[in-house]
């Protein structure tokens, strides 16, 4: 099997990020062992990259612009981008985060690759809501409500942080204002979180 042949599959599915699995899907009468020796061969022409262990991206003929966040969704699911990462790309948080970071109901990870790093913080399943899929080009993005974001952004800072206080963050004291005070305090009750002794405001 030619790489043209695939690669035009994958181009037509909007597969610029595919798995091992996604292959045997697409070639079902292909061999396991048949379709990991083109793979090898494929990632050391350049044609492909490896993102991590069973998950490639296309390099080749042309290296498309992927969204980091639609990578981070990739990487590890089920996940949602959140946290620092969420808060600097809706504009509560003024610093752009030096790695993508998500949420997500398995353990703990963090990857490494030439878009950057990638963390994962983990959660209990009751509380893996409040997220939505946003278009960014041609890429579906799983991302955090600015509420949510927020409230987990909470859990992870303040609730464990007893020395938490508002006025050590760079939140964006406006952008904070025009949150839907209901869907805070909704997500906020998904992890015991008491709103009002955190944070006056709400």
């Amino acid at each position: 099997m030619k790489f043209k042949e695939i690669y035009r599959t994958l181009e037509k599915n909007k597969y610029f990020v595919f798995s091992f699995e996604d292959l045997l899907l697409f070639y079902p009468n292909e061999t396991k062992g048949n379709l990991k020796k083109l793979i090898f061969r494929w990632k050391n022409k350049g044609l492909i990259y490896s993102l991590k262990r069973g998950l490639y991206e296309l390099t080749y003929p042309r290296d498309f612009t992927i969204s980091d966040l639609y990578i981070a969704n990739k990487l590890y699911n089920p996940s949602y981008v959140s946290l620092e990462t969420a808060l600097s790309y809706y504009s509560i948080i003024p610093e752009v985060s030096m790695a993508v970071t998500s949420i997500t109901t398995k353990p703990t990870r963090r990857f490494k690759n030439k878009h950057g790093l990638f963390i994962y913080r983990t959660i209990k399943t009751r509380a893996f809501t409040g997220y939505f899929v946003e278009k960014q080009r041609d890429f579906d993005v799983f991302i955090a409500e600015p509420e949510k974001a927020f409230i987990d952004y909470l859990y992870f800072k303040a609730h464990r942080n007893k020395n938490f206080t508002f006025q050590d963050e760079r939140f964006d004291e406006d952008a904070v204002q025009r949150l839907n005070k209901k869907k805070m305090r909704k997500y906020a009750k998904l992890y015991e979180i008491n709103l009002g002794k955190l944070y006056a405001h709400l």
